[in-house]
C-alpha cells in the first residue's frame, strides 16, 4: 500500500507519495500543484487507495522541498527515490538533469545531444513533463533552445521562479537572459 504526505509551500500544496521498498521507505512521485488542480486532489483522483501517512526519513524529504522552495539551495539525494520505476531513456534524462547545478540551464535539444540523441530533443522534452520527482530532480532548468521556458508541471510561472530564485535573469520578452548553456560543450 503506498502512503502520501502534503505540505503546503509558497506555491501550494506539494505530495510526496511513499512507501516501503526493501525494508526502506522510498519515494515513488512527487506532485506539484499546478494552476487549478491542487497537489492533494491530484493524489485522491491519482491514487486514492493511498493513506495519509509519513516517517522521519519523508520528514526530512519534506521539509528539504519546503526549504527549497522557499529560496534555499537544496539538492536532493537519489537513493529515497524509485528513479528503476523510470524507462532506461527516462532514466538518463532525468540524471542529466540532475546534473545541472543551481543556477545554471541546459536545453533539451543539448541535453539531447549529451545523451548521444542529436534529434531526441522532444523525446528528451516528454521525458521531463513525466518526470516523478520533480524538485527532487530538478527539471525546472530545463528551457528551450530559445531561452524561452518550455513547460513545467507546476506550470510556467512556477518554473520563472524557482529559476529566478536560482540567479537567472529574465529579458523585457520573458526569455532566459543567457546564453551560456549547460552541456554546451556537446
Amino acid at each position: 500500500m503506498s502512503s502520501f504526505c502534503t505540505r503546503s509551500t509558497p506555491f501550494g500544496p506539494v505530495a510526496m507519495l511513499w512507501s516501503v521498498f526493501v525494508d526502506q521507505p522510498k519515494i515513488f512521485r512527487v506532485l506539484l500543484s499546478k494552476p487549478g488542480v491542487s497537489a492533494k486532489h491530484q493524489v485522491s483522483m491519482l491514487f486514492p487507495d493511498s493513506a495519509a501517512s509519513s516517517c522521519s526519513e519523508i520528514n526530512v524529504i519534506v521539509d528539504d522541498i519546503d526549504a527549497f522552495l522557499s529560496g534555499e539551495d537544496t539538492k536532493f539525494a537519489l537513493e529515497m527515490i524509485r528513479i528503476d520505476l523510470c524507462s532506461a531513456f527516462q532514466r538518463k534524462v532525468l540524471l542529466a538533469e540532475y546534473g545541472i547545478p543551481r543556477g545554471a540551464v541546459s536545453s533539451y535539444q543539448r541535453i539531447a545531444k549529451h545523451l548521444g540523441s542529436p534529434n531526441g530533443a522532444r523525446a528528451v522534452g516528454n521525458a521531463l513533463a513525466t518526470n516523478p520527482f520533480p524538485i527532487l530532480i530538478p527539471c525546472h532548468r530545463a528551457i528551450r533552445s530559445d531561452r524561452s521556458l518550455g513547460g513545467y508541471q507546476g506550470g510556467l510561472e512556477m518554473k520563472r521562479i524557482l529559476l529566478e530564485m536560482e540567479g537567472i535573469d529574465f529579458d523585457d520578452t520573458g526569455l532566459a537572459a543567457t546564453e551560456d548553456f549547460f552541456y554546451r560543450g556537446v
